[in-house]
């Protein structure tokens, strides 16, 4: 929502969410452009048959996002919280710049909490035990880059560039609230990786480094700052 307040687009044509999911984020742009064509694309044919089901009005496209194209420039190109599944973001974002019509806009959300100790606490344990060669080879979120990485690459083509970061700190509830919110996101991968005793051994390390970055404040909920970066480019 901090980033579709950003953009300043009154009556776009076209407009694509790219990984989309279920199509959360999706119904509200529908909301906002009712007079839109609205798409969107994900490489998970179970979430968007789950869009189909909860989202009439939108055109539902499987597809991989690191080789998709629109079938004609768009006014927005939109992404929350998936390009950072992705590697090479120099060729990705020229290539989506590209894609979108002169004064339209590319909108980009994407988690920058690498250098967070749940992130380091992950490498390190990732890197100790005798699943290290073979977590090694794993493929998981790609860093982001800083923000000077990706106005480098945008503002020769773009008339407009605001780019922000913002860190949000999360309340969370529970034993091991930090280790839950990573096992559904930068660690599922890895998880998915491992059999039953070696996922029990490994999340007991990872638990253990969670519990001495993140311990419970008084009132027994655990703070968990966050770290997001924002795009919105308007092409020239």
């Amino acid at each position: 929502m901090d980033l579709l307040a950003r953009i300043p687009l009154l009556s776009p044509q076209t407009v694509y969410d790219l990984g989309c999911g279920p199509g959360t984020v999706t119904r509200i742009l529908r909301r906002r452009w009712p007079e839109a064509i609205i798409m969107g694309i994900d490489g998970s044919a179970a979430m968007l048959e789950r869009a189909r089901r909860e989202a009439p009005g939108v055109e539902w496209i499987e597809g991989d996002l690191a080789v998709w194209a629109p079938r004609q420039p768009a006014d927005l190109i939109y992404s929350n919280a998936a390009l950072h599944w992705l590697d090479d973001h120099e060729k990705l974002f020229e290539r989506l710049i590209g894609e979108v019509s002169a004064g339209g806009i590319l909108a980009v959300q994407m988690p920058r909490n690498h250098r967070a100790p749940s992130h380091v606490g992950m490498a390190e344990t990732i890197a100790e035990g005798p699943w290290a060669e073979r977590l090694a080879r794993v493929r998981s979120i790609c860093p982001v880059h800083d923000p000077a990485y990706y106005y480098d690459i945008l503002a020769p083509h773009c008339r407009e560039l605001d780019i922000w970061e913002s860190e949000y700190l999360h309340l969370l509830d529970g034993e091991r609230p930090v280790v839950e919110w990573t096992s559904g996101t930068a660690l599922k991968p890895y998880l998915a990786a491992l059999d039953e005793t070696e996922r029990a051994d490994f999340l007991a390390r990872y638990a253990g480094r969670m519990a001495r970055a993140y311990p419970p404040r008084r009132d027994g909920r655990t703070l968990f700052p966050f770290r997001r970066l924002f795009i919105v480019a308007t092409r020239a």
